[in-house]
Protein backbone atom coordinates (compact mmCIF):
# COMPACT_ATOMS: atom_id res chain seq x y z
CA UNK A 1 0.00 0.00 0.00
CA UNK A 2 1.06 3.26 -1.00
CA UNK A 3 0.68 6.71 1.63
CA UNK A 4 -0.45 9.76 -0.32
CA UNK A 5 1.70 11.81 1.55
CA UNK A 6 5.30 11.63 1.90
CA UNK A 7 6.32 12.02 5.76
CA UNK A 8 7.09 9.96 8.90
CA UNK A 9 5.93 6.14 7.90
CA UNK A 10 8.51 4.72 9.28
CA UNK A 11 7.26 2.09 11.70
CA UNK A 12 3.74 2.58 10.85
CA UNK A 13 1.38 0.39 10.51
CA UNK A 14 -0.27 0.93 7.14
CA UNK A 15 -2.55 -1.94 6.89
CA UNK A 16 -4.49 -0.52 10.14
CA UNK A 17 -6.13 2.55 9.56
CA UNK A 18 -6.19 5.24 12.25
CA UNK A 19 -8.82 8.32 12.93
CA UNK A 20 -6.41 11.41 12.72
CA UNK A 21 -5.41 10.01 9.10
CA UNK A 22 -8.90 8.63 7.79
CA UNK A 23 -10.09 12.30 9.43
CA UNK A 24 -7.39 13.83 7.07
CA UNK A 25 -8.79 11.98 4.00
CA UNK A 26 -12.09 13.64 5.37
CA UNK A 27 -10.74 17.20 4.78
CA UNK A 28 -9.26 16.37 1.42
CA UNK A 29 -5.37 16.27 3.01
CA UNK A 30 -2.94 12.91 1.29
CA UNK A 31 -1.39 12.03 4.44
CA UNK A 32 -3.01 8.43 4.47
CA UNK A 33 -2.56 5.11 3.95
CA UNK A 34 -5.33 2.55 1.89
CA UNK A 35 -6.34 1.53 4.28
CA UNK A 36 -7.33 4.71 5.79
CA UNK A 37 -9.03 5.66 2.68
CA UNK A 38 -10.93 2.14 2.37
CA UNK A 39 -12.75 2.34 5.70
CA UNK A 40 -13.27 6.33 5.26
CA UNK A 41 -14.39 5.60 1.85
CA UNK A 42 -17.18 2.62 3.20
CA UNK A 43 -18.20 5.35 6.31
CA UNK A 44 -19.24 7.82 3.68
CA UNK A 45 -21.40 5.52 2.06
CA UNK A 46 -23.36 4.22 4.96
CA UNK A 47 -23.15 8.31 6.39
CA UNK A 48 -22.19 11.13 3.65
CA UNK A 49 -22.24 14.22 6.19
CA UNK A 50 -19.18 12.91 7.18
CA UNK A 51 -17.30 15.50 5.18
CA UNK A 52 -19.92 18.05 6.25
CA UNK A 53 -19.19 16.96 10.00
CA UNK A 54 -15.14 17.28 9.35
CA UNK A 55 -15.47 20.98 7.61
CA UNK A 56 -17.75 22.07 9.91
CA UNK A 57 -15.63 20.91 13.09
CA UNK A 58 -12.24 22.55 11.43
CA UNK A 59 -14.25 26.10 10.67
CA UNK A 60 -15.77 25.49 14.48
CA UNK A 61 -12.21 24.98 15.82
CA UNK A 62 -11.06 28.14 13.88
CA UNK A 63 -13.47 30.46 15.20
CA UNK A 64 -13.43 29.69 18.62
CA UNK A 65 -9.65 30.03 18.67
CA UNK A 66 -9.81 33.42 16.99
CA UNK A 67 -12.05 34.10 19.88
CA UNK A 68 -9.88 32.96 22.18
CA UNK A 69 -6.58 34.62 21.17
CA UNK A 70 -8.46 38.00 19.83
CA UNK A 71 -11.28 38.52 22.45
CA UNK A 72 -10.41 36.98 25.31
CA UNK A 73 -6.62 37.34 25.28
CA UNK A 74 -5.59 33.89 25.55
CA UNK A 75 -2.20 33.16 24.95
CA UNK A 76 -1.49 29.48 25.74
CA UNK A 77 -3.40 26.44 24.11
CA UNK A 78 -2.90 22.84 25.17
CA UNK A 79 -4.48 21.00 22.03
CA UNK A 80 -4.68 17.05 22.74
CA UNK A 81 -5.25 14.79 20.24
CA UNK A 82 -4.70 17.20 17.72
CA UNK A 83 -4.79 14.87 14.82
CA UNK A 84 -2.82 15.46 11.14
CA UNK A 85 -1.69 18.82 10.23
CA UNK A 86 -4.33 20.33 7.43
CA UNK A 87 -5.21 23.66 7.06
CA UNK A 88 -5.87 26.55 10.01
CA UNK A 89 -3.96 25.06 12.79
CA UNK A 90 -4.69 25.52 16.21
CA UNK A 91 -0.89 27.56 16.17
CA UNK A 92 -1.36 29.14 13.00
CA UNK A 93 -5.28 30.88 14.03
CA UNK A 94 -3.80 31.27 17.50
CA UNK A 95 -0.80 33.21 16.10
CA UNK A 96 -2.69 35.11 13.48
CA UNK A 97 -4.25 36.91 16.07
CA UNK A 98 -1.60 37.10 18.96
CA UNK A 99 1.73 36.61 17.24
CA UNK A 100 3.36 35.76 20.89
CA UNK A 101 0.74 32.65 21.25
CA UNK A 102 2.50 29.24 23.15
CA UNK A 103 0.88 26.39 21.71
CA UNK A 104 1.52 22.46 22.78
CA UNK A 105 0.30 20.15 20.94
CA UNK A 106 -0.64 16.38 22.02
CA UNK A 107 -1.00 12.89 20.05
CA UNK A 108 0.17 9.53 20.63
CA UNK A 109 0.62 8.43 16.85
CA UNK A 110 3.89 8.01 15.49
CA UNK A 111 2.71 9.67 12.18
CA UNK A 112 1.03 12.64 13.16
CA UNK A 113 4.32 12.98 15.35
CA UNK A 114 6.83 13.06 12.45
CA UNK A 115 4.83 15.86 10.34
CA UNK A 116 4.23 18.05 13.78
CA UNK A 117 7.90 18.07 14.25
CA UNK A 118 8.37 18.71 10.27
CA UNK A 119 5.49 20.90 9.64
CA UNK A 120 4.13 22.78 12.86
CA UNK A 121 6.47 25.47 13.27
CA UNK A 122 5.47 29.24 14.70
CA UNK A 123 6.40 33.08 14.85
CA UNK A 124 8.91 33.51 16.50
CA UNK A 125 7.60 35.80 19.35
CA UNK A 126 5.48 32.63 19.81
CA UNK A 127 6.23 28.81 20.62
CA UNK A 128 4.86 25.59 18.98
CA UNK A 129 5.65 22.16 20.41
CA UNK A 130 4.73 18.78 19.90
CA UNK A 131 4.35 16.20 22.98
CA UNK A 132 4.00 12.67 22.46
CA UNK A 133 1.55 11.43 25.03
CA UNK A 134 -1.83 9.88 26.14
CA UNK A 135 -4.97 11.56 26.77
CA UNK A 136 -5.64 9.07 29.19
CA UNK A 137 -2.75 10.61 31.56
CA UNK A 138 -3.21 13.78 32.22
CA UNK A 139 -1.00 14.00 34.60
CA UNK A 140 2.07 13.08 32.35
CA UNK A 141 0.57 15.54 29.84
CA UNK A 142 0.11 18.73 31.90
CA UNK A 143 3.48 18.12 33.81
CA UNK A 144 5.63 17.91 30.24
CA UNK A 145 3.84 20.92 28.92
CA UNK A 146 4.82 22.89 31.73
CA UNK A 147 8.23 21.60 31.34
CA UNK A 148 8.67 22.56 28.47
CA UNK A 149 6.19 25.22 26.55
CA UNK A 150 3.26 26.49 28.99
CA UNK A 151 3.45 28.58 32.17
CA UNK A 152 0.08 26.93 33.79
CA UNK A 153 -0.26 29.66 36.64
CA UNK A 154 -1.81 31.49 33.17
CA UNK A 155 -4.63 30.73 31.63
CA UNK A 156 -4.43 28.02 28.74
CA UNK A 157 -7.20 27.06 25.77
CA UNK A 158 -7.36 23.19 26.35
CA UNK A 159 -8.60 21.98 23.06
CA UNK A 160 -10.47 18.90 23.11
CA UNK A 161 -11.56 18.27 19.51
CA UNK A 162 -13.36 14.75 18.66
CA UNK A 163 -11.02 13.27 20.79
CA UNK A 164 -13.18 12.36 23.82
CA UNK A 165 -15.57 10.01 22.19
CA UNK A 166 -12.69 7.64 21.81
CA UNK A 167 -12.94 7.43 25.15
CA UNK A 168 -15.78 4.30 26.17
CA UNK A 169 -16.58 5.42 29.45
CA UNK A 170 -18.54 8.87 29.46
CA UNK A 171 -17.72 9.23 33.07
CA UNK A 172 -13.93 9.10 32.56
CA UNK A 173 -14.37 11.37 29.80
CA UNK A 174 -15.66 13.80 31.99
CA UNK A 175 -12.93 13.20 34.53
CA UNK A 176 -10.37 13.91 32.25
CA UNK A 177 -11.42 17.16 31.50
CA UNK A 178 -12.07 18.06 35.30
CA UNK A 179 -8.25 16.59 35.53
CA UNK A 180 -6.76 18.86 32.88
CA UNK A 181 -8.68 22.02 33.99
CA UNK A 182 -8.08 21.79 37.67
CA UNK A 183 -4.69 22.63 36.56
CA UNK A 184 -5.54 25.81 34.82
CA UNK A 185 -6.28 29.17 36.85
CA UNK A 186 -9.36 30.82 36.62
CA UNK A 187 -9.84 32.63 33.37
CA UNK A 188 -8.77 29.52 31.17
CA UNK A 189 -11.00 27.88 28.73
CA UNK A 190 -12.45 24.65 27.29
CA UNK A 191 -12.86 24.04 23.70
CA UNK A 192 -14.39 20.68 22.82
CA UNK A 193 -16.53 19.62 19.83
CA UNK A 194 -17.32 15.45 19.10
CA UNK A 195 -20.18 13.98 17.09
CA UNK A 196 -23.74 13.14 18.54
CA UNK A 197 -26.36 10.86 17.26
CA UNK A 198 -29.64 13.39 17.35
CA UNK A 199 -30.04 14.61 13.85
CA UNK A 200 -29.31 11.73 11.67
CA UNK A 201 -28.77 9.04 14.44
CA UNK A 202 -29.02 5.88 12.79
CA UNK A 203 -26.75 6.50 9.65
CA UNK A 204 -24.10 7.67 12.02
CA UNK A 205 -24.22 4.95 14.24
CA UNK A 206 -23.96 2.70 11.55
CA UNK A 207 -20.91 4.01 10.09
CA UNK A 208 -19.67 4.41 13.50
CA UNK A 209 -20.22 0.83 14.21
CA UNK A 210 -18.05 -0.20 10.30
CA UNK A 211 -15.42 1.76 12.05
CA UNK A 212 -14.82 0.28 15.31
CA UNK A 213 -15.08 -3.23 13.80
CA UNK A 214 -12.29 -1.98 11.43
CA UNK A 215 -9.85 0.27 13.56
CA UNK A 216 -8.08 -0.50 16.79
CA UNK A 217 -9.65 2.77 18.46
CA UNK A 218 -13.43 2.52 18.86
CA UNK A 219 -15.60 6.10 18.68
CA UNK A 220 -18.22 6.36 20.72
CA UNK A 221 -21.40 9.26 19.83
CA UNK A 222 -22.89 10.90 22.45
CA UNK A 223 -25.96 12.76 23.05
CA UNK A 224 -25.23 16.93 23.51
CA UNK A 225 -26.59 16.15 27.24
CA UNK A 226 -23.91 13.84 27.54
CA UNK A 227 -21.78 16.10 25.88
CA UNK A 228 -22.56 18.82 28.21
CA UNK A 229 -21.26 17.09 31.30
CA UNK A 230 -17.80 17.58 30.48
CA UNK A 231 -19.18 21.74 31.13
CA UNK A 232 -19.71 20.99 34.75
CA UNK A 233 -18.44 23.65 36.94
CA UNK A 234 -17.55 26.20 33.61
CA UNK A 235 -18.98 29.32 32.53
CA UNK A 236 -20.39 28.16 29.11
CA UNK A 237 -19.88 30.65 26.05
CA UNK A 238 -22.95 32.10 24.15
CA UNK A 239 -24.31 29.95 22.77
CA UNK A 240 -24.25 27.42 24.35
CA UNK A 241 -23.74 23.74 23.32
CA UNK A 242 -24.82 23.61 19.47
CA UNK A 243 -24.36 22.43 16.31
CA UNK A 244 -20.97 23.29 15.39
CA UNK A 245 -21.76 25.42 12.50
CA UNK A 246 -23.75 27.47 14.32
CA UNK A 247 -21.61 28.82 16.87
CA UNK A 248 -21.01 32.38 16.24
CA UNK A 249 -21.26 31.80 12.43
CA UNK A 250 -19.13 33.88 10.09
CA UNK A 251 -21.98 36.73 8.87
CA UNK A 252 -21.22 36.00 5.23
CA UNK A 253 -21.44 32.27 5.68
CA UNK A 254 -24.40 30.50 3.19
CA UNK A 255 -26.89 27.99 4.06
CA UNK A 256 -25.20 25.13 3.44
CA UNK A 257 -22.12 25.94 5.68
CA UNK A 258 -24.76 27.08 8.59
CA UNK A 259 -26.82 23.56 8.13
CA UNK A 260 -26.50 21.43 10.97
CA UNK A 261 -24.56 18.42 11.51
CA UNK A 262 -23.85 15.71 13.90
CA UNK A 263 -21.41 17.80 14.95
CA UNK A 264 -21.87 19.64 18.37
CA UNK A 265 -19.26 21.91 20.12
CA UNK A 266 -19.03 24.53 22.98
CA UNK A 267 -16.76 27.04 24.45
CA UNK A 268 -16.58 27.35 28.08
CA UNK A 269 -14.75 29.25 30.75
CA UNK A 270 -13.17 28.59 33.93
CA UNK A 271 -14.33 31.06 36.29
Amino acid sequence: MEQQGTAGTAGINQDVPHSARVWNYWLGGKDNFAADRAVGDQFAELYPDITVVARSSRAFLTRAVTFLAAECGIRQFLDIGTGLPTVDNTHQVAQAAAPEARIVYVDNDPMVLAHARALLTGTRAGATEYLDADLHDPAAILELAGRTTLDLSKPVGLILMNILGHVGDLAEAAAIVRRLMDAFPSGSYLVTADGTNVLDGPAFEQAIAVWNANAPLSYHLRAPGQIATYLTGLEIVEPGLVPCAQWRPDPAASAADLRPVDEFGAVARKP
